[in-house]
């Protein structure tokens, strides 16, 4: 738990806001998207199944398939205690809600729907827009599905697979990737190894967790560092890569 908090420190102390950005590109999604503080209705919807999924009391045995948990010791898990201590954070949910409307992805790719915070984000979003969201545990994907269906979701598609078979087989592009699964440097790297081909000169790719550990961050260098990435932003939680040709290869540490 340690190198989080030193990393977050030296995150502080070399990052900036939209003042420090001089690449109209990424300007614009600061000023537009991610320093916008207009209300939104849809963020009334995000809070209501947020509340819902807080006050459920069910218990599943949840199929761990990434790096382990640094909060449950065992699989009977709450379904309003995974809410509560390993889903999204309102902020960043609100964020992502405004990210797919900002870009208005109409391809969408989830490695890790969990209960589905990040995915309603995305879908209410842009509700145009058709997403394939990946999870392993069948039980956690029974009960984001359940609220899929009591929300009126109905541009999801939601599959209980592993992250490598269903890449593996992947033979179409996305205009927004998320990816929140198994936090370990050889995963993380295996799945953007595979992901290449899901992805095009406009697509966004956001990692979670790029500061989650040591490993996680040496994966996330090599990933900037790679010759099809032309922009990163580092947010500390998130990591964001761009991968248009006509940019110039730049690298950001952003405060949100």
């Amino acid at each position: 738990m340690i190198y989080p908090f030193t990393s977050y420190l030296k995150f502080l102390a070399t990052s900036t806001n939209q003042h420090g950005v001089h690449s109209p590109f990424v300007y614009k999604l600061l000023t537009q998207c991610f320093y916008n503080r207009s209300f939104y209705p849809a963020y009334d919807i995000l809070s209501t199944h947020r509340k819902a999924l807080l006050s459920d009391d069910s218990t599943i045995s949840v199929t761990d398939l990434g790096a382990g948990s640094r909060v449950f010791k065992s699989d009977l898990r709450k379904v309003s205690a995974i809410a509560r201590h390993a889903g999204m954070s309102r902020k960043r949910q609100k964020l992502l809600y405004r990210l797919s409307r900002f870009h208005q992805p109409s391809s969408i790719l989830e490695l890790g729907t969990s209960l589905g915070l990040s995915t309603l984000a995305m879908a209410l979003g842009n509700e145009h827009s058709r997403i394939t969201t990946l999870e392993g545990c069948q039980a956690t994907a029974g009960k984001a599905k359940e609220y899929f269906k009591a929300f009126e979701i109905e541009n999801v598609d939601l599959l209980t697979t592993d992250f490598d078979t269903y890449l593996s087989n992947c033979d179409e592009t996305f205009d927004l990737i998320y990816v929140d699964g198994n936090h370990t440097e050889r995963d993380t790297l295996g799945y953007f190894e595979l992901l290449q081909k899901c992805i095009h000169n406009n697509s966004i790719v956001i990692l979670d967790d790029i500061h989650w550990s040591r490993e996680m961050h040496a994966a996330w260098k090599q990933i900037i560092a790679n010759e099809q990435v032309t922009v990163s932003i580092d947010t500390f939680q998130w990591g964001l890569i761009f991968f248009r040709k006509e940019q110039k290869k730049q690298d950001f540490k952003i405060r949100v």
